[in-house]
C-alpha cells in the first residue's frame, strides 16, 4: 500500500517522540555504536510495518519490537574463543558513571540470578519506565499478567539481593 502524507506526518512524529528513547534502550543493552543503527532498523520495521502498529501504544510496541532487533543482532555476532572472553563486565560499564553504579558486581549478580525474562521485567520497567498496559504490551501478555510477572521478578531480585548482600 503506498504511503499518504498522514502516513508520513505520523511515522516523522514518531521517530522525533521516541528515537532518543530508542536509541538508551540499546546503548544500555549492548555496544553504544551500534545503537543508532538498531534504533535506525526498529523504525524501518515499523514504516513496513506502520499499519500494525497502535497508535494508543507506539513505544511499547516498538521496545517489544527493539527486544527482537537485539536478540537477532546477537545472534549475528561472531563466535568468540572462550580464552576470549573476560572474566569481568565489559569496559562500557566502567567508562560511563551512570552504568558503573547501576552495575557494581553484587548487582550484576543478582540480577544474573533470577533468570532471563524475570531480568527483562526489571529492566523494561527501571530502565524505560514501563509498568502496567505499556509493559505488558512489550510482553505480549495481559495487564494482570505483566502486573504479576513484575511483582514475581521484584520478589526475586530481593531475595538474590538478599542472598548476595555481605556487608
Amino acid at each position: 500500500m503506498p504511503a499518504t502524507d498522514e502516513d508520513l506526518a505520523w511515522f516523522t512524529r514518531v521517530v522525533h517522540e521516541h528515537s532518543t528513547a530508542l536509541v538508551k534502550y540499546f546503548a544500555r543493552r549492548g555496544p553504544r555504536q551500534d545503537a543508532e543503527d538498531l534504533a535506525a532498523d526498529v523504525f524501518a520495521t515499523a514504516w513496513r510495518r506502520r499499519d500494525d502498529v497502535p497508535r494508543e501504544a507506539v513505544l511499547p510496541w516498538l521496545y517489544r519490537t527493539a527486544g527482537f532487533t537485539l536478540a537477532n543482532h546477537r545472534r549475528k555476532s561472531l563466535d568468540l574463543p572462550v580464552e576470549h572472553v573476560p572474566d569481568a563486565g565489559t569496559s562500557r560499564v566502567d567508562e560511563d558513571p551512570e552504568l558503573s553504579a547501576l552495575f557494581d558486581a553484587e548487582l550484576r549478580g543478582a540480577l544474573a540470578s533470577i533468570g532471563e525474562r524475570d531480568r527483562q521485567i526489571i529492566l523494561l520497567h527501571a530502565w524505560e519506565g514501563l509498568d502496567g498496559e505499556a509493559l505488558a504490551q512489550v510482553l505480549g501478555i495481559s495487564r494482570s499478567g505483566a502486573d504479576a510477572a513484575l511483582s514475581r521478578a521484584r520478589k526475586r531480585l530481593r531475595e538474590a539481593w538478599g542472598e548476595r548482600l555481605s556487608f
